[in-house]
């Protein structure tokens, strides 16, 4: 028989951690992160390194090794692979898009539809299209957004109403949309296909799409009043002479459109738009092929002679996606040490067996989602850490991680803007120049999505097995 030479490292028994750790923990990380944000505008991504730190820490307590825990934040990271390749896409699609004229283009003939009348559901329904097509509620409100508010204040419109009418708006976009970071993050936090993602989203927010429209059509009629038309036509003006603006430069959203539609692979999907976009870029408008390979990188920067032009057209390229990428890496670690050592696990075991239905289920995940977007100040978190939450008990459920991924969006995404102190709430107001508290009441999509889904999750409407099969 051969003797087994010793390793020289002692086998440690791992504990598993108890509630009180396990919410400790948990409380902790809420605590340094909401108190860091709002009490002492710390920033969010140096104070996730502080709580990827504690809790490596506080889990070797428990008998992980360095290389464990590592090892955890590796597999998280490799798990959320393509979401993380994602960004660096949408940022070159972005700065590809502005270029061809894409972009200018919509808002162009956006702007030229909106009447007083109409303003209201117009205007609302022209964010949804802005933040469908880039997917970023950001870049709408900080453009388009920012357009209409000037256009409705001439109206007579209340400042509170336009405002909340952006958010919904461009909340719709950021939701739904297949190139939205957030819609990304989402479906990879539930391990679920992208267009399954949205497949499911639609089933809900399309009928919330439509209501917002009625009500706001309803609550504009008072407004037909005549206006100043001169900011319109000032940003009509500077875009048709920054841009060629024609339906040519619409091409690349109809490709990735129809892609989508055919269920063509997402990535590449996003890159065909992206090089259809440059061909546009060079041909039509004019850029130089060094010019457009350089701007994927660093984003569109040009002077149009209009500072609200400008808003609307410098954004995009993969520089402009780092925050958010490094963001998005920092918390996947964090939920990998979360998710190895069992914390979540140990939480949701408390509560796991007593939801007895898929409402519940639902209503569950969505308030968690809330707290969660609350409690961090950060709507990527609360998608990340919920779905790590839930994903096992949708699975024991035998309820479809659609399902999941669209429930954690409405908990996340759709409450985002409405919580004054996170990045999403605060960016909202300064950038429209309205206070959150004062928008809140009109946002009104982003009640009505998350009511909608919770009705059908009660009345089994929209919810599907794991084979995809109604429940």
């Amino acid at each position: 028989m051969e003797n087994k030479k010793p390793t020289g490292k002692k086998n440690i028994e791992k504990r598993q951690p108890g509630i009180g750790l396990s919410a400790g923990v948990f409380l902790g990380i809420l605590l340094l992160l909401s108190v860091g944000i709002a009490v002492f505008k710390m920033d969010v991504i140096s104070l996730l390194v502080l709580c990827v730190l504690g809790t490596f820490a506080i889990s070797m307590t428990l008998g992980y090794t360095m290389d464990e825990l590592f090892d955890a934040m590796a597999v998280s990271l490799k798990n959320a692979s393509v979401s993380l390749l994602f960004f660096i896409i949408i940022g070159m699609l972005v700065a590809s898009w502005i270029a061809a004229g894409t972009v200018p283009t919509l808002i162009y003939y956006g702007l030229n539809f909106i009447t007083p009348g109409l303003f209201l559901p117009l205007g609302f329904l022209a964010c949804c299209a802005t933040a469908f097509v880039t997917g970023t509620s950001w870049g709408t409100a900080g453009t388009i957004g920012i357009a209409l508010l000037g256009m409705g204040s001439g109206m007579g419109v209340p400042a509170p109403l336009i405002a909340g009418m952006v958010v919904s708006g461009a909340a719709f976009g950021d939701y739904l949309s297949p190139m939205s970071d957030t819609t990304i993050l989402a479906s990879q936090s539930a391990q679920i296909d992208l267009y399954r993602h949205v497949k499911s989203m639609a089933l809900t927010v399309i009928p919330a799409l439509a209501m917002t429209t009625i009500i706001l059509a309803v609550m504009g009629h008072g407004y037909n009043n005549a206006y100043d038309a001169a900011t319109t036509n000032e940003i009509l003006s500077t875009l048709k002479s920054s841009f060629t603006i024609s339906p040519v430069t619409l091409v690349p959203v109809v490709l990735v459109l129809v892609l989508s539609a055919i269920k063509f692979p997402s990535i590449p999907a996003l890159l065909l738009g992206v090089f259809t976009g440059g061909a546009i870029a060079v041909i039509w408008q004019g850029v130089s092929v060094t010019e457009f390979v350089n701007l994927l990188n660093s984003g569109i920067s040009m002077d149009t002679g209009n500072a609200m032009v400008d808003t609307l057209v410098n954004r995009g390229g993969i520089q402009g996606m780092m925050w958010t990428f490094s963001l998005a890496f920092i918390a996947l670690m964090l939920s990998g040490i979360l998710e190895k050592v069992g914390y979540l696990k140990t939480l949701v075991g408390t509560f796991a067996g007593k939801i007895k239905n898929v409402g519940c289920l639902v209503i569950s995940t969505y308030l968690t989602g809330i707290v969660g977007c609350m409690a961090m100040a950060e709507v990527y978190l609360s998608i990340i850490i919920n779905g790590s939450l839930y994903r096992d008990i949708y699975k024991d459920k035998k309820v479809d991680p659609a399902v999941l991924s669209r429930t954690i969006e409405e908990g996340a995404t759709l409450s985002g803007p409405l919580v004054p102190w996170t990045t999403c709430g605060a960016f909202m107001a300064g950038t429209l120049g309205v206070a959150t508290l004062s928008y809140l009441p009109y946002a009104i999509l982003c009640y009505l999505a998350p009511l909608i889904s919770i009705i059908c999750a009660f009345a089994g409407i929209a919810i599907y097995k794991e084979s995809g099969k109604k429940a």
